[in-house]
């Protein structure tokens, strides 16, 4: 498990990923940033990111918000960077990306940077 502030990475087994992730063909998978990363987590303050360098796919649930369900796949491995924290290496393999969420009276939310 790795953990880069409200952002873990779980490294998940291919067959536990749901087959509509796993087929490249029909899901694309999220774009990537202007500097060719992955973006986890946008910071909503600071405009800086958790993000994802190296080959690879981020595929989230098919128009699910912030909190819905995220996988990566990172077929060479990669790197998580952050301006803010230290750069985490990740193996090759496939991971499932959940974003920490906090309650406010009345609501459950998507922790904002």
């Amino acid at each position: 498990m790795f953990r880069q502030g409200d952002v873990l990475i779980v490294p998940v087994a291919q067959e536990t990923v749901p087959a509509p992730f796993t087929d490249a063909a029909a899901v694309s998978g999220e774009p990537r940033d202007a500097r060719g990363r992955l973006v986890l987590a946008l910071g909503e303050v600071t405009g800086h990111a958790h993000a994802v360098t190296g080959p690879g796919r981020l595929i989230r649930e098919q128009g699910g918000d912030l909190s819905a369900p995220m996988f990566l796949h990172l077929p060479d491995g990669g790197r998580v960077v952050h301006e803010e924290h230290a750069a985490i290496p990740l193996p090759k393999g496939w991971f499932r990306v959940v974003r920490q969420r906090e309650y406010i009276p009345g609501a459950v939310r998507v922790v904002a940077d």
